[in-house]
Parts: C-alpha cells; sequence; structure tokens
C-alpha cells in the first residue's frame, strides 16, 4: 500500500488543505472526530482511504498531513473548527507573527 502525506503550507495552503480534508472525510464516511461507523455495507471493504489516513490504535483515522503557517489566525481557525478533532495537535505548526510580507 502507497501512502501520501500532505504538507500544506501558508494561509492558501492551510485554507485548501482544511477544505480537501473536509472532502476526503465526507467522500470515505469518516466522522469529524475521526471515527468511521463500523455498520458499512456489506461487499468489498473500501480500504484507498488509508493512503492518506492512518489508523490509531483506538480505531480513530488522522490525516496524514502537517499545517504550517507564519501567522497563527488560519491554523487557529482549524484547531477550533468543525474538523478540529480529527488532526493531532503536533500536525498544525504556526509561528507567532506573519512575514509582514518581508521575502
Amino acid at each position: 500500500m502507497r501512502e501520501a502525506i500532505c504538507i500544506h503550507i501558508g494561509q492558501a495552503g492551510c485554507q485548501v488543505g482544511n477544505a480537501c480534508w473536509e472532502l476526503f472525510c465526507l467522500e470515505h464516511g469518516i466522522q469529524p472526530d475521526g471515527a468511521m461507523p463500523s455498520d458499512k455495507t456489506i461487499g468489498v471493504e473500501d480500504d484507498a482511504f488509508n493512503t492518506f489516513f492512518s489508523e490509531t490504535g483506538a480505531g480513530k483515522h488522522v490525516p496524514r498531513a502537517v499545517f504550517l503557517d507564519l501567522e497563527p489566525t488560519v491554523v487557529d481557525e482549524i484547531r477550533t473548527g468543525t474538523y478540529r478533532q480529527l488532526f493531532h495537535p503536533e500536525q498544525l505548526i504556526s509561528g507567532k507573527e506573519d512575514a509582514a510580507n518581508n521575502y
């Protein structure tokens, strides 16, 4: 099985990444807290989500992703948003101030 790690950098990267993870969860039936209902339909088991999610010992599915931004506002939106329980706190990295357009 192949695994992918997504790295979302900056304001736009974090906002687009958050929207993508919401979509991935909807597509694969993963709840906002990382739980997957066990009452799936009988048939071929779809484990394609394992490419983007890792399963913890407690059965919770955690995205293989890192969110980085110098300015904490966007990352804080993820920390307090609907999918706040989906991400481990170590995956959400932010600084204390922005780059102030100094590149």
